[in-house]
């Protein structure tokens, strides 16, 4: 299968730069993949799509302020950006101006709140690097550090938060799992009030994501790993879903690809911790899933793959066409769709 079939064109007017004022007034576009009919709604009518009894699964992820500027001992600016805590205070991160920062350099920022020493040079250009700090690594990276906005993305944020889903709870990600951007508090706790169950996994988004699918054909392409893990209050959650025939509705491709890289034939799953590296395409047989919230993806990504071998490739493409027709806003801070 050819990468270029998962083309479109895209005015770059329609890139959300900002996010909405409020989270759930975005756009949100119902797939019903069985008629192949399109709806468009505002997110908070999600509520009239889902049943009691089904399981909302929702990636609980916190996006770290992971883009840090600094300083060389002889004044030069350095820009890193944190990828994967390898162990204690040693990061893998990349680097820039990467051919002036080699092994050995120390770096300092926020006027010295933090330094950093160049250990290694790593595959692909990335650096080992340890860190050095008083007081919490966390705290500190909340003080001077940025969102690692989406390349995508050209302008400020004004508000750290937005970039982070209102039930964000374990520190680790590099962006930001942004299908759960649009919920609310509120509209969370009318979901449940209706019966809807909520279900927790954890993946750890990589940097990899923005990461463009470079061969000519799908087959080709390897996937980036990110770190995952479920605990086992939310497994029975998804379990008795499933042998009650009750759906179980992906929030984001992040909490897809943990549903479908530990689900058995059966669709059930079991309480566990790894790495993912699952490339989901047309052709891929779904053995969790039932249903999918998501935002408009990239052209020729691997995530407008995943959404196209749930609903079809020329219904996904016909469904982009419309979104772009009707001036639908795309990728993070955009509108979203739902894939049921």
């Amino acid at each position: 299968m050819k990468v270029s079939e998962f083309n479109y064109n895209l005015p770059e007017e329609l890139i959300a730069q900002t996010p909405l004022e409020k989270r759930d007034e975005s756009r949100l576009m119902i797939l019903d993949r069985k008629k192949e009919t399109i709806e468009h709604k505002k997110f908070k009518d999600i509520i009239e799509y889902l049943e009691p009894g089904d399981v909302l699964v929702r990636n609980n992820t916190k996006v770290i302020p992971a883009r840090l500027y600094g300083k060389k001992t002889t004044g030069a600016n350095v820009e890193f950006l944190l990828l994967n805590n390898i162990e204690g205070d040693i990061w893998e991160c990349i680097v820039r101006p990467g051919n002036k920062l080699h092994v050995g350099t120390r770096v300092i920022f926020g006027d010295g709140l933090l330094k950093a020493d160049i250990l290694d040079i790593m595959p692909g250009g990335t650096r080992k690097v340890e860190f050095h700090y008083e007081g919490i690594f966390n705290e500190i990276l909340d003080k001077i550090g940025l969102m690692p906005l989406p390349p995508y993305i050209h302008e400020e944020l004004k508000q750290k938060d937005r970039y982070q889903t209102v039930y964000a709870k374990y520190d680790g990600s590099a962006a930001a799992p942004t299908a759960g951007l649009h919920f609310t508090p509120e509209l969370l706790k009318k979901l449940e009030e209706k019966g809807v169950i909520i279900a927790n996994v954890t993946l750890h988004v990589g940097i990899g994501t923005f990461r463009p699918v470079k061969e000519e054909t799908v087959e080709n392409h390897e996937m980036h790993s990110e770190h995952y893990y479920i605990k086992q209050e939310d497994v029975e959650k998804i379990n008795q879903a499933k042998k009650n025939g009750k759906r179980v509705i992906s929030v984001g491709t992040t909490s897809c690809r943990v549903l479908e890289t530990i689900a058995d034939e059966n669709g059930m799953v079991k309480e566990t911790e790894g790495d993912t590296q699952i490339f989901i395409y047309p052709g891929y047989k779904f053995k969790c899933l039932d249903g999918l919230i998501t935002n408009f993806h990239l052209p020729q990504s691997t995530l407008l793959m995943l959404v196209s071998a749930l609903a079809g490739k020329d219904f996904i493409m016909s469904a982009y066409e419309e979104a772009v027709k009707e001036k639908y806003r795309f990728f993070s801070f955009g509108d979203a769709m739902f894939i049921k």
